[in-house]
């Protein structure tokens, strides 16, 4: 009896098993994007597009109204309230990531140029208190920033405050604690940045007169680009939906996106206005990682600055 089919070669088996390994290599982080990422995001968004029912929960027909109710539309007419609300989460995470990157900078520089031996120690020394609860740091900041302590006696007597006032609940109280509660996220891709630093061409550029500010926009900035940019992700990112410090320090003065967000599902139990925002939080990461790559490779970051 004559086989009048082809034989697998070879180079057709070794395909299947290259393909059916980076099956197996691919599948279980896909499955994670899916179900964590996709799925959430998915349902997110059927929900915005939903009619507010009663108590609260969406429900059909289809809708846009949790849109225009974010930009303020309402029962009694238009309102910036949801906007300035948005406007206050761009200004306190952008002004929250510029003093972060203050402060992280020559933390980071010192930490890389001190003894081998204590640099471990100098990094516990910075990560060591973000292990602790966010709740219970903020409430920290909340006896800090208290009427009667050394910090609130000194606006006063500065005049930033009325006597018998403390410092919170304001926007600085918000901003200081977005600071504090991100730096380690800014100081430790900036050391690991740092770590690299190539020293000689500081050394040039110090050689051929340059001035200290020269020397770092031209020898040492472009080293620690990349570290710089991860960093500001880490750090933009969560601040924009930020809930905890908000809440607490800012009370009803600071309320960011993340408080409209968390209101909608509880408080005002409107939950299409929820997602709507949670979408909004979304598209503004997206943008701001887009914004970041384009950034990084116009100011010289190359093929380093990937996001």
């Amino acid at each position: 009896m004559a086989y009048h089919g082809s034989l697998p070669t070879a180079r057709s088996r070794a395909v299947v098993a290259e393909s059916r390994h980076l099956l197996l290599t691919v599948a279980p982080g896909a499955l994670w994007i899916i179900i964590f990422l996709v799925l959430p995001s998915l349902y997110l968004m059927s929900v915005a597009f939903m009619s507010n029912g009663p108590y609260g929960l969406p429900e059909m027909p289809l809708s846009l109204t949790s849109f225009t109710q974010l930009a303020g539309q309402g029962f009694l007419g238009w309102s910036p309230g949801n906007l300035m609300t948005l406007g206050r989460s761009l200004w306190q995470t952008v002004l929250s990531t510029v003093l972060v990157v203050l402060v992280a900078y020559p933390i980071a520089y010192h930490i890389s140029q001190a003894d081998q031996r204590w640099r471990p120690i100098m990094l516990l020394a910075v990560v060591v208190p973000s292990w602790t609860n966010q709740v219970i740091r903020t409430f920290g900041w909340m006896n800090l920033l208290a009427p009667g302590t050394p910090m609130a006696e000194l606006a006063e007597a500065m005049g930033m405050i009325a006597p018998n006032m403390g410092l919170y609940p304001s926007n600085f109280a918000v901003t200081l604690g977005l600071v504090y509660n991100f730096l380690p996220f800014m100081v430790l891709p900036l050391y690991a940045a740092f770590e690299k630093l190539n020293l000689s061409l500081v050394e040039a550029a110090q050689d051929l007169y340059a001035s200290p500010l020269k020397a770092f926009w031209h020898a040492v900035f472009p080293q620690t680009l990349p570290g710089l940019l991860a960093g500001v992700v880490l750090v933009a990112i969560p601040a924009f939906g930020m809930y905890v410090i908000p809440e607490l320090l800012g009370g009803g003065k600071g309320m960011m996106l993340g408080n409209l967000v968390a209101n909608q599902f509880s408080g005002s139990a409107n939950w299409p206005l929820g997602a709507a925002g949670a979408i909004l939080m979304l598209i503004a990461t997206f943008i701001g990682l887009y914004a970041m790559r384009r950034i990084g490779r116009r100011l010289g970051g190359g093929e380093e600055v990937v996001i």
